[in-house]
């Protein structure tokens, strides 16, 4: 009798020690599944914010790129080239950068800007070209270049006539 007793008890300590170790372990899976689901959601949420601020960050670059059209348009060249830059800073390598630079290349050749840097133009459209190769404007920009570059041609062309035209009238 005794000996059944203890295989009895023997057994009914090893029921409870699994039933411990179960529930312990499925406590642990639990925790560190939830650490992992929590995880999960942290990394979620922190995508959504940077999606978000690039969402408005975005929608500000394009208020600033229309602004500097609009500006562009009214010959305020100045004002068109600094809402043009704050464009460009908000868009990074996104759109509206492109038309940003665009507007700025456009800007600094306008006939109505008293300062026109053809290099600072030639400068930005090469930029342009580079960093938004499939842009809708990457041609216009190339077109541009080109049309620099014959520019500045020509002005090396006319400096070497008036330096002729001076040595023939010495």
């Amino acid at each position: 009798m005794g000996r059944e007793r203890y295989r009895t008890g023997q057994l009914v300590h090893l029921l409870i020690a699994c039933l411990a170790v179960t529930l312990s372990g499925c406590a642990t899976l639990d925790e560190s599944g939830s650490r992992v689901t929590q995880k999960a959601d942290t990394k979620l949420e922190a995508k959504v914010r940077v999606e978000k601020e690039e969402d408005v960050r975005a929608k500000s670059a394009a208020r600033h790129i229309a602004l500097a059209k609009k500006l562009f348009e009214q010959g305020e060249i100045d004002s068109s080239i600094k809402e043009s830059q704050k464009a460009l800073i908000m868009s990074g390598r996104n759109s509206p950068g492109d038309e940003a630079l665009f507007t700025m290349g456009l800007a600094c050749i306008h006939p109505k800007n008293p300062k026109k840097d053809y290099e600072r133009s030639m400068a930005l459209f090469v930029r342009m070209i580079r960093e938004y190769p499939h842009s809708a404007l990457a041609e216009q920009a190339r077109t541009w270049v080109d049309v620099l570059h014959v520019i500045e041609k020509l002005k090396k062309v006319d400096i070497e006539i008036e330096e002729k035209k001076k040595e023939l009238s010495k």
